[in-house]
């Protein structure tokens, strides 16, 4: 029988910063908020990066778009009859194409594609993120209000949200827009200022239907949590509930559902446009572009360049926005 060894109470002892250490120097254990996990997630997914990059890249387009045309085009609304053919009023050489003007000419006038399609994301962009926003937060207050009171408040609010959704808002849309387009000069507002104003309050005060059913339903189940009932026991009142503790919690499908919205009101945009109550001529819009290059069928790259510009933009946000949808809610991909 062997003795026992004799191990001292001193060796057996360990400090707390060995045992954090792994007692080999590993890594020591590091806390991660939701943020920094979400990134985590989201730096795996490489087709939602993509769709960002891309996303950003049309952001800085529309941004110095004045810049990118000139260096690489032509005034947006300048002709350029010498491109075209007085017999057939279409670009010489079938398109236009060269190193002069990247995306050929457009029939008749001859002015530049490529600055006109750089331009519209200006237009594009700006009324699809002002309207996301107004959408936003009328759905947001709606739905957690709506959520989180209950009884009579609840059930007026989803009436609303009902009607509103139930609502033909294109149709609403070509008659508010045209008619209202025809008081410019009473209104005192020039230019396009007051077309961006009027679609952005149409597209984005009658999309908020969808957003406010979301952040309802998320607030109906964010209510009954504990961290609520310690609010409520420490004397926390509605408001401060509201925007202090529920709110807070609503961050991601907030961020989900407007990365969603983006893309579906580029594409709105586009229909009013393509349907002439849009923004008006000179103004290059995507929309615009597409329906008059519906008379020039047989030039195909007048409605091939406006038409991807479109189709790029929406693919990148939704790309985007499934991925943003997988890192903050992990669940949802199950």
């Amino acid at each position: 029988m062997t003795a026992p060894l004799d191990v001292s109470s001193e060796e057996t002892k360990a400090t707390p910063e060995a045992v954090v250490s792994g007692l080999g120097g590993a890594k020591a254990i590091q806390g991660r908020s939701l943020g920094q996990i979400a990134w985590m997630r989201l730096k795996q997914d490489k087709v939602a990066l993509a769709g960002a990059g891309v996303v950003i890249f049309l952001v800085l387009v529309a941004i110095f778009a004045p810049v990118i045309v000139g260096w690489f085009g032509h005034p947006p609304n300048e002709f350029h009859q010498e491109m075209i053919d007085t017999m057939t009023m279409r670009p010489k050489g079938g398109s236009g194409i060269s190193s002069e003007f990247l995306f050929g000419v457009e029939p008749q006038n001859g002015r530049d594609l490529f600055s006109r399609v750089v331009y519209g994301a200006r237009i594009s962009l700006l009324i699809a993120f002002f309207a996301t926003m107004l959408s936003v937060l009328i759905g947001t207050v709606m739905g957690i209000v709506a959520g989180y009171f209950g009884g009579w408040v609840d059930a007026v609010i989803s009436r609303l949200m009902d009607i509103f959704l139930a609502f033909p808002i294109l149709v609403f849309a070509l008659a508010l827009v045209g008619v209202l387009g025809q008081f410019e000069m009473q209104l005192g507002v020039q230019g396009d200022t007051l077309r961006i104003l009027l679609l952005i309050f149409v597209i984005g005060f009658f999309n908020w239907g969808y957003i406010a059913r979301i952040i309802r339903g998320q607030t109906l189940s964010l209510r009954e949590r504990e961290f609520v009932d310690a609010a409520r026991s420490l004397g926390a009142r509605g408001p401060y509930i509201l925007f202090r503790e529920i709110l807070p919690n609503l961050i991601a499908p907030i961020l989900i559902y407007a990365t969603l919205l983006v893309p579906a009101n580029v594409l709105f945009e586009a229909a009013l446009s393509f349907l002439g109550v849009g923004i008006q001529p000179p103004t290059a819009t995507w929309g615009a572009m597409l329906s008059a290059a519906t008379k020039y069928y047989t030039v195909p790259h007048f409605m091939i360049f406006p038409g991807m510009a479109i189709f790029i933009t929406v693919l990148a946000f939704n790309l985007f926005g499934d991925g943003l949808r997988d890192a903050l809610d992990p669940k949802s991909n199950r």
